[in-house]
């Protein structure tokens, strides 16, 4: 008698290789029905922006690929989520959904009542680790307290369990009789109706052979000199694989034992630091699920924050008259990326030099990178920002013009970006602001907190 099918619920683990809720159903030995539900509203107010929409199209056609090959079918379907996957298993027969966790606030609010109204109503609901390195929650210090400190939770996440190997990718998956019935892609709207995405197509490749392709250059050319080369944004010294790591394309466990088999073991371990990184911000976020709006050191809620549409705007199209500012704003708005050095530079300029909130870059952020992930931008923004975790202190004020100098020496990254400075420079707008007066009145800014603060 053929068993009844499992659905395999996919959100953000858009893979067929290395993939725990799949290879799960795999050895069930059970058909299986590989579903995608575009529910944004079930993750307000942090539903996909618009870059992450653009590349999500991309990927779901990527992945509905990878299933055709493997002899199944992506199916993929309009919310709400539970009444979605009940009607899907009542047209299949289904009586077990699997799926991999995901660890912001709403999706794990939605997840847990999702998973006891399915056992309630007879269902095997089974969830998987298929995101991370390491579960939140199973990193703590010696008082079993969540790590704010980064150091100390590398140094805690070296002593763990070394993450499992990735799986072999399935030949073959079996599928039910009858399949049911399936949105095209294109139904979802995800693309922009107004042609904005040239740049990001001509930048990168969604689904998971685009992150096989990035990790084998980063691998192969890039890697031996991380260590040196990425901080310098003229130069490909980075992997480049955080939108593919963001949307599953690629597991993390994949890449950290890609990344082991680094000759240069300085190097290696300044990658996996970073891939670290990206673990501790969500760790943070599952203990402190507020952060996305609220600083974690409450004292920054009394900070004297300044709203000014005019230098926003300026900030967001790349006019603020400071090259290597305006270059990382041009290259987010057309590629949907930005690299790491300058987002710090860029984000310390809105935060300290405009002393506009936090908030506001961070939701730009989300509206305009293919990467945008809510733990690591609520990390990054907290982090320039002074206000969170192992903070970079508010006093420490990047100087644009010295950043530059540092990482940017020769220019290259600068004059891609804002070419108007060598072939029409007074067209390049002035400073629309000083960096010495608004470093100072950053400064009183942060005195004027701790003196409410006292009072």
């Amino acid at each position: 008698m053929t068993k009844p099918p499992v659905l395999v619920w996919l959100r953000r683990d858009l893979r067929v290789a290395d993939n725990p809720a799949l290879l799960a159903a795999i050895r069930a030995r059970s058909p299986i029905v590989p579903v995608f539900i575009w529910a944004p509203e079930e993750e307000a107010p942090w539903s996909p922006g618009s870059a992450s929409r653009w590349w999500l199209h991309r990927s779901l056609n990527a992945l509905s690929e990878s299933f055709r090959q493997c002899g199944s079918k992506l199916i993929v379907r309009r919310g709400p989520s539970r009444k979605t996957l009940v009607s899907l298993a009542a047209e299949t027969g289904a009586t077990t959904v699997y799926w991999n966790r995901l660890y912001e606030p709403a999706a794990l609010a939605r997840d847990r009542k999702l998973q006891e109204a399915l056992r309630q109503s007879g269902f095997t609901a089974e969830t998987f680790q298929g995101n991370v390195l390491f579960e939140p929650g199973t990193i703590l210090n010696s008082s079993n307290l969540p790590f704010v400190v980064f150091t100390a939770f590398w140094k805690a996440c070296l002593r763990a369990r070394v993450p499992p190997r990735p799986d072999k990718t399935p030949d073959r998956i079996p599928g039910p009789r009858r399949w049911p019935h399936s949105l095209s892609v294109t139904d979802l709207e995800l693309e922009p109706v107004i042609d904005w995405a040239a740049g990001l197509r001509q930048t990168w490749e969604p689904g998971e052979r685009g992150a096989a392709k990035q990790i084998k250059a980063f691998l192969r050319d890039a890697i031996q000199l991380y260590s040196e080369a990425r901080e310098q944004p003229g130069v490909r010294g980075t992997s480049r694989l955080s939108p593919h790591l963001h949307f599953g394309e690629i597991s993390p466990w994949h890449v950290w034992h890609a990344a082991w088999r680094c000759r240069d073991s300085s190097a290696r371990d300044a990658y996996l630091r970073q891939l670290v990184w990206r673990e501790f911000a969500y760790h943070l976020l599952f203990h402190y699920p507020r952060t996305p709006a609220e600083p974690l050191r409450s004292e920054f809620r009394a900070f004297p924050w300044r709203r000014n549409a005019k230098m926003l705007k300026a900030w967001t199209r790349g006019q603020t008259g400071y090259p290597l500012v305006d270059a990382g704003m041009r290259e987010l708005w057309h590629t949907g990326w930005m690299h790491n050095r300058v987002r710090m530079v860029a984000a310390s300029f809105l935060v300290k030099h405009l002393l506009i909130p936090w908030q506001e870059g961070a939701a730009w952020f989300w509206d305009t990178l293919v990467d945008a992930d809510l733990a690591n931008n609520t990390l990054g923004w907290q982090w320039v920002a002074g206000c969170g975790a192992d903070a970079a202190p508010y006093f420490r004020i990047f100087n644009p013009t010295r950043q530059e100098e540092q990482f940017d020496p020769e220019g290259a990254y600068v004059r891609h970006w804002v070419p108007e400075l060598q072939r029409a420079p007074a067209t390049y707008p002035r400073p629309i602001v000083v960096h010495e007066a608004t470093r100072a009145r950053a400064l009183a800014a942060l005195a004027s907190m701790r003196r409410s603060r006292r009072s």
